[in-house]
């Protein structure tokens, strides 16, 4: 659903970058989780794109837009009353600013950790309002984008013909794996698309480090990715579905042969556009290196090994469109 929300105070506007609209791509995989030929079809989207979209997945839409409209009411609430839950230490509430490193957008989020161990002050601080209500409708909606999340991971090694098929779905379900799920506001700023014709940048272009990351969005537009050829283009939103990206630890343990795809959101300037990412990513002191049955005789690994976390660190010092990768590439050293 689409709801109007309160206008938000221009600052940092002058520092948000602004892009032209794309066209729209029609050629976005869609795969049905129950299709018998998912595997082979998974393995060969996030070969061709990095992305794909996933239907009949099983996740009830009521979950869905229940944590919409509870993240709603939360970014509704008057900018005072956000700012309790922030700054975020990484969770909990921010807004323009994204990470610590001069990226900015036109966006505001509630980051929070999906380890029931580790408790964050600005996550609990989240959940004062409604606290019943609100977190209820986080750990529901989590718990079954989890299950599917697991089953595509274990699809896809089935696809890759690699074993045992949980190599890569046990990383997520390890309770020490350091996943994070991601709300985000894009607010409408029709002020500014009237002065220059372009659309305000929401989230700057970027791969994500981990290993997959799945999103479900409203029905307003703004996902764009990056294709092989460097052609941007629009994502046409579908509520009722998730889209599914390949991070950078999986391009690792794949050597190369699926690769994290480069995605930006751009704001609308009439609609608010919300959206809900699970981040899933490894034990921080799991070792990432391509697997060893995906190199095939004769083939060289790309990349160094290192820890998810050496690489989350690395990543969190760098800018958003840095290439994060490139500094464990084994080519990289070589011509050091």
């Amino acid at each position: 659903m689409v709801v109007m929300s309160h206008p938000v105070a221009l600052d940092h506007c002058s520092l948000i970058k602004t892009c032209k609209p794309t066209s729209v791509f029609t050629g976005i995989p869609v795969i049905d989780l129950r299709d018998p030929k998912a595997k082979t079809l998974i393995v060969k989207a996030c070969e061709e794109y990095g992305f794909f979209k996933l239907v009949n997945h099983g996740v009830p839409m009521e979950f869905m837009t229940r944590l919409e409209a509870e993240a709603l009411r939360f970014f509704n609430l008057p900018q005072s009353e956000k700012d309790k839950a922030g700054p975020p230490d990484p969770f909990g509430y921010g807004s323009k600013r994204i990470g610590s490193n001069g990226d900015v957008g036109w966006i505001e989020y509630l980051l929070l950790n999906t380890n029931p161990q580790v408790t964050s002050l600005r996550t609990l601080t989240v959940f004062r309002e409604n606290p019943e209500i609100f977190r209820s409708a986080v750990n529901d909606y989590i718990l079954a984008v989890k299950r599917m999340a697991f089953e595509v991971l274990e699809l896809m090694a089935d696809g890759l013909k690699i074993e045992p098929r949980n190599v890569l779905s046990r990383l997520l379900r390890d309770e020490k794996s350091d996943s994070c799920f991601r709300l985000n506001h894009y607010p409408p700023c029709p002020e500014l698309q009237a002065l220059s014709g372009r659309n305000l940048i929401g989230f700057g272009e970027h791969t994500d480090p981990q290993i997959i990351s799945v999103l479900r969005s409203n029905n307003t537009s703004g996902l764009q990715i990056c294709l092989r050829d460097g052609t941007w283009v629009a994502v046409p939103p579908d509520q009722t579905s998730f889209f599914i990206n390949v991070g950078d630890a999986l391009q690792v343990m794949t050597n190369g042969r699926l690769r994290s795809v480069w995605h930006r959101v751009l704001a609308d300037s009439l609609k608010s556009r919300v959206s809900m990412i699970y981040f899933g990513g490894p034990p921080l002191s799991e070792k990432i290196a391509p697997l060893a049955s995906l190199i095939a005789r004769g083939e060289e690994s790309l990349y160094k090994e290192f820890t998810w976390r050496e690489y989350k660190t690395s990543a969190y010092k760098s800018r958003l469109a840095d290439y994060r990768l490139g500094a464990f590439e084994k080519t990289a050293s070589a011509g050091q």
